[in-house]
């Protein structure tokens, strides 16, 4: 996971006698300090995890959970939520933890998952390698200011990890238009992630349920896909166990509701979560969630959706 090109720089710097690696970068000159790697670290306001560049079959589980991280003088912010993302925080998530440097090290005390030594790598200007040698795990992070941040898009791309935000969604609007078909049945759905992957539930219960009174009627398999030349839309599949697979379009209308616009009626739907689930707090049933590795699969389909007037 190492490459040529910073092993060369590294042996320009001179001989140490520690096994570690140091790669701070300033003026494309590597230095072996740990205030430079402090330096190096609180260079940006946050650093974005690409989950699908990380090199290696081990995890470090708060970076697998984390859409960003934040080096704030000692403090270890993250990004774990998409509700409310840009917003929370001022734009840098929760506090997760602390942090201290050392040679071209950063020493994480993780709430939730310990302590942690990463050998920390300039890629470049704006990238670092952060190495578990305890897992062989590289994860790249690429660094930006807030103001020059893309939440919008960081949100779309990982809108399939806002599914699972809510324990569950209550439909709470059903268009006019459109033909009758077994959705208008369902009143809620619940997304979920297991070892064997992502998956769905749906309820025909009447309205105004706590998540926790929803009796679950039917279960399967869920997909999120992106459509290659429309950035904007992503469509959603609901493949129901024995009953055959729906289709819709899928829109977010705020950080709390979703609209689902089911081309083989023309119906559109309605959908506000329930229940908030914010990751790493005491009250989160699920501090491990991990994002998976693997990018949105593709799905060549043109977008259906009536403009609205």
């Amino acid at each position: 996971m190492r490459t040529i090109q910073l092993l060369a720089v590294i042996l320009l710097v001179g001989f140490t006698t520690s096994c570690t690696r140091e790669v701070l970068v300033q003026d494309n000159y590597i230095e072996a300090s740990a205030l430079n790697t402090r330096q190096v670290l609180e260079s940006y306001d946050l650093w974005y995890v690409d989950i699908t560049a990380t090199q290696g079959n081990g995890s470090v589980p708060f970076l697998d959970r984390a859409f960003t991280v934040t080096f704030d003088r000692g403090v270890l912010m993250a990004n774990n939520n998409l509700v409310g993302i840009g917003k929370t925080g001022g734009g840098l998530g929760i506090d997760v933890g602390n942090y201290a440097t050392l040679r071209g090290i950063v020493e994480i005390a993780h709430d939730v998952d310990g302590s942690w030594l990463l050998e920390v790598f300039a890629v470049n200007g704006n990238t670092i390698e952060l190495y578990s040698a305890a897992t062989d795990t590289s994860y790249f992070l690429k660094g930006y200011q807030r103001a020059a941040f893309d939440y919008d898009g960081l949100f779309l791309d990982n809108i399939r990890y806002f599914l699972q935000e809510y324990d569950a969604w209550e439909k709470v609007y059903t268009s006019q238009q459109g033909a009758f078909n077994e959705f208008d049945e369902e009143n809620y759905l619940q997304f979920l992630s297991g070892g064997q992957g992502d998956f769905f539930r749906s309820s025909v219960d009447g309205p105004g349920l706590e998540p926790g009174e929803i009796i679950w009627d039917y279960e399967g398999d869920y997909g999120v896909f992106n459509i290659p030349g429309d950035p904007g839309l992503k469509t959603l599949t609901l493949d129901y166990d024995y009953m055959g697979e729906d289709y819709f379009e899928l829109y977010v209308i705020n950080d709390q509701t979703i609209e689902l616009y089911h081309p083989e009626s023309g119906t559109v739907y309605e959908f506000r979560g329930r229940g908030f689930v914010q990751y790493l707090k005491s009250t989160s049933p699920d501090p491990g969630k991990k994002r998976s590795r693997e990018k949105l699969p593709e799905m060549k389909v043109e977008r259906k959706r009536p403009v609205k007037e």
